[in-house]
């Protein structure tokens, strides 16, 4: 049987971490992309009712003008 590779010596280097990057470092990255994540998320449920009632208003106009 073939010996398997080792792994990264970190556990975050499989994630695509740079190869120099401290604890400190990391915990940013982390906390930046936590914050534009929060961001992203508030952005949907803003804009998530408009598309709801654009739905709804294409269905009404679908059932208005559909035949019997």
């Amino acid at each position: 049987m073939p010996e398997l590779p080792e792994g990264p010596e970190r556990p975050d280097r499989a994630y695509g971490a740079p190869e120099g990057e401290t604890e400190t470092e990391r915990r940013r990255r982390r906390a930046r992309f936590l914050r534009e994540l929060a961001e992203a998320r508030a952005l949907r449920e803003r804009v998530q009712p408009r598309r709801a009632k654009a739905a709804r208003l294409r269905h009404a106009m679908r059932m208005r003008t559909f035949r019997w």
